[in-house]
């Protein structure tokens, strides 16, 4: 009894003599690759707040392309498709359409699948201990922030194909914002037939977004250190026609939007915690009203409304 037990937890743990030196960061940095590296199929419990999805996300390499699809499992069909630079939206309610990115929003964190030295601007690598996921023994990692403006993460990495397990975004006060786990991983040696006929499929042209490039020139005096800049436009809103100035930011693990409209007679709240988990904070600065949301404490959206300047040079 006493071998077949020890031979239970070698199976648990295969690779943990080979793996006991590996440093937190090196932990992410396989992760990272394995994530546009490897073929896999993996089923997901995406939970914010009091709402729960559960995803299906397929990822595989075809003629050296990163190939990905994503289904949602309840509600209307809403799947999309990612074939090297470009993702297709597919849903029931509207026709296809594609946008240039790399990569499918709503699984795990851009980060994950980026340089992770990125990450160390604002955030510190520990290792935690270890745990079984999915059927499958996880090594976690905690990306612990080096300020205050920001909360916590912590990843399980697979120990044999060094795929992400689990994700957890939590406050200082240790509430739960987010949560990405894996209920079942298979790796594959090859790509799925579905993502094969999805890389030799013609999809919609990428949208042409030209019409939106015109926005003013807002300009922020303080981010927090890693937070950057990766998309500014000036559009409608869809039923008003409200003209809106957007402004989208990001550290790799947090994503914050920034709009900005015409004060409206019905003011918002000034802060709420919307259903999402996302904290959002408004404010009036003369007949402009500044919206700022995002998976950050609420004194530091408050703080980039604030630090968000209209400059006049072009």
């Amino acid at each position: 009894m006493r071998t077949f037990l020890l031979a239970l937890l070698i199976a648990a743990f295969p690779a943990a003599a080979q793996q006991q030196e590996l440093s937190a960061k090196a932990w992410l940095e396989h992760m990272s690759e394995g994530l546009k590296q490897q073929q896999f199929k993996v089923s997901l419990i995406h939970l914010q707040a009091d709402h729960i999805r559960p995803l299906v996300y397929l990822h595989g390499k075809v003629d050296e392309k990163e190939v990905a699809f994503l289904e949602h499992l309840n509600g209307p069909p809403k799947n999309a498709v990612r074939v090297g630079n470009t993702v297709t939206f597919l849903e029931h309610d509207q026709p296809a359409y594609s946008v240039l990115a790399s990569r499918i929003q709503g699984v795990w964190p851009a980060a994950f699948s980026d340089e992770i030295s990125k990450l160390e601007r604002g955030y510190e690598f520990v290792l935690g201990g270890r745990s079984r996921i999915a059927g499958r023994p996880g090594q976690m990692i905690r990306i612990i922030p080096k300020d205050s403006t920001r909360y916590s993460h912590q990843v399980w990495v697979d120990m044999e194909s060094f795929l992400p397990l689990r994700y957890d975004l939590i406050t200082d006060e240790k509430q739960l914002v987010e949560q990405i786990m894996a209920v079942e991983l298979i790796v594959l040696q090859a790509p799925p037939a579905l993502l094969q006929e999805a890389a030799e499929q013609e999809w919609p042209a990428v949208i042409n977004t030209a019409e939106r490039a015109d926005g003013q020139n807002w300009k922020f005096s303080w981010l927090p250190e890693g937070f950057e800049v990766m998309v500014r436009d000036h559009h409608r809103l869809i039923g008003s026609q409200e003209a809106v100035e957007y402004v989208a930011l990001t550290d790799g693990l947090v994503n914050v939007s920034v709009y900005v409209a015409r004060a409206s007679e019905t003011p918002l709240p000034e802060e709420l915690i919307t259903r999402s988990g996302l904290s959002l904070v408004t404010e009036n600065r003369g007949n402009a009203e500044i919206v700022v949301m995002g998976k950050l404490p609420p004194e530091t959206l408050k703080r980039i409304a604030d630090s968000l300047r209209l400059d006049s040079q072009p």
